[in-house]
């Protein structure tokens, strides 16, 4: 039998690198091409329009999505960098007044002070270490372990992209249903919500009712408003 104390676990990406911008994608896409659809059919659009503005969507979300997060995660990560070389600079300044200052913070933790100053006097002893922990202490960061830009544009993109297409394929498959596709939307918001929420502490089913509730909210809305604006135009 092994013994416990080399039994290990692993933890869910929660840093940003692939798992928040493929749910963001999925989900965005889903919503926006369900809306979209339901706007151009509310309007009078057969499928042919729909299948045009839906693929033009696809795409143009598809990459607006993904150089979005590229450039918001490439952001994040430089305002790290920039603040570890502020941090670098200050242990380098002031070095005394640093390791009081992770001694406060360890003791507020609940340490006990003397454990405390033991162990901010063996992180001080090496220059690397010491802007790490500070710079985990006071931003909550690690700098060593920052999401890729590329991983998380690529993630989104891609999410995006099967999210948008899903009420699309009844119109790419020869139905001229707006129900049908916006049956197949339903589905895919169900499950993606569903699989989103095995990451997380909710009920399958709680994430996946509560995507179809906003997806709903979202095809009604353009919907009534392709309805208005096909009836004006007529």
């Amino acid at each position: 039998m092994a013994d416990s104390d080399e039994i290990g676990h692993q933890h869910q990406d929660i840093s940003g690198g692939w798992l928040r911008p493929a749910v963001f994608g999925a989900m965005d896409g889903l919503v926006t091409n369900i809306a979209l659809v339901a706007g151009v059919g509310g309007g009078g659009g057969g499928a042919d329009v729909i299948v045009l503005s839906g693929t033009a969507g696809l795409v143009a979300g598809a990459f607006s999505m993904a150089l979005g997060e590229y450039a918001s995660v490439e952001t994040q990560n430089d305002s790290v960098r920039a603040e570890v070389r502020v941090e670098r600079d200050e242990l380098r300044r002031h070095p005394e007044a640093e390791r009081v200052e992770l001694v406060a913070s360890y003791v507020e933790m609940g340490l006990t002070r003397e454990t405390a100053q033991r162990v901010a006097d063996e992180v001080h002893a090496d220059p690397k270490l010491a802007v790490k922990v500070h710079v985990a202490q006071e931003l909550g960061v690690d700098p060593e372990e920052q999401p890729s830009p590329w991983v998380a544009g690529a993630s989104s993109f891609l999410c995006f992209a099967i999210g948008a297409l899903v009420p699309l394929l009844p119109f790419l498959l020869g139905f001229t249903s707006l129900l049908l596709g916006m049956g197949a939307g339903a589905v895919g918001l169900v499950v993606a919500g569903a699989l989103a929420a095995r990451f997380t502490t909710r009920p399958w089913w709680l994430g996946g009712l509560r995507q179809l509730g906003f997806g709903a909210i979202a095809a009604v809305a353009t919907y009534l408003v392709g309805t208005l604006i096909g009836v004006s135009v007529s």
